[in-house]
């Protein structure tokens, strides 16, 4: 007879192989210690921010003031700096009918800010028409406000013509004593329309707030003559004007 026997497993040996391959995970709360005493971060970005808006919120008053004072608000002139002049000239067409011409206007200099503003009542004679002129020295342009058509014109200022504020001031200070300027003569320059201005901040405060709300055109210089005895053509009219010791005599015409 065989006999069959079978081992007494032990309850020990598979426990044994277990302990070899245990993972021990470290317990949460002996990992995450944290400080007793934190302090929060200083919000070193919210300061940035906030001064970045002071500094943006002031440069917009001080923009506003400018555009406000400048382009808005009329200046304040010395008295010492208004004029009210008339000058006696010869008219090479007009003498042998009429004899000697007057010509009649206000004249304010801006010498802190280099400009001329001139205005031109309307004439005795006819033949030309009321205006309000202004000659910008800092940005080098003439802007001619016609009164009776309510538009404005721009050319390049012309510095043969047109006196600088110091200088003119300077001879109007010299005649201001008498009523009438020394006689003198008539020139003309002849101006034609190019096309109209859209963008009236390019053109400086003073102008911009003569020609705010009104049609603006540039104008371009035709070679200029002692006198036009016979004129084009072409609808044209004409402003008469001094600031200089000779009357001017501009004849703005629009394109065919």
């Amino acid at each position: 007879m065989v006999k069959i026997t079978f081992q007494p497993v032990s309850a020990q040996k598979p426990d044994k192989e277990i302990d070899e391959d245990k993972i021990i995970i470290p317990q949460a709360h002996e990992q995450l210690v944290l400080p007793v005493n934190s302090k929060k971060p200083f919000p070193t970005g919210l300061c940035c921010l906030t001064f970045g808006l002071v500094v943006f919120m002031s440069g917009l008053v001080l923009a506003s003031i400018y555009v406000y004072r400048y382009y808005f608000i009329p200046q304040q002139i010395p008295e010492d700096s208004l004029f009210h002049c008339r000058v006696v000239y010869e008219d090479s067409v007009y003498a042998p009918l009429r004899g000697r011409q007057e010509l009649e206007e206000n004249v304010g200099i801006y010498l802190d800010d280099n400009y001329e503003q001139i205005s031109v009542p309307v004439p005795h004679f006819g033949g030309s028409d009321p205006a309000d002129i202004i000659h910008d020295f800092q940005r080098g342009l003439t802007a001619y406000h016609d009164i009776a058509l309510d538009k404005c014109y721009i050319t390049e200022l012309n510095t043969t013509l047109v006196m600088p504020p110091r200088n003119l001031w300077e001879l109007l200070v010299n005649v201001k004593r008498g009523t009438y300027l020394p006689q003198t003569y008539i020139i003309q320059e002849e101006m034609v329309v190019t096309g109209r201005v859209r963008n009236m901040r390019q053109l400086g405060p003073f102008i911009h707030r003569l020609c705010y709300g009104k049609e603006t055109y540039r104008l371009r210089r035709r070679n200029q003559r002692r006198r036009i005895e016979r004129r084009e053509t072409k609808k044209c009219h004409s402003i008469r004007h001094f600031e200089n010791t000779f009357v001017v005599e501009t004849v703005i015409c629009d394109r065919i």
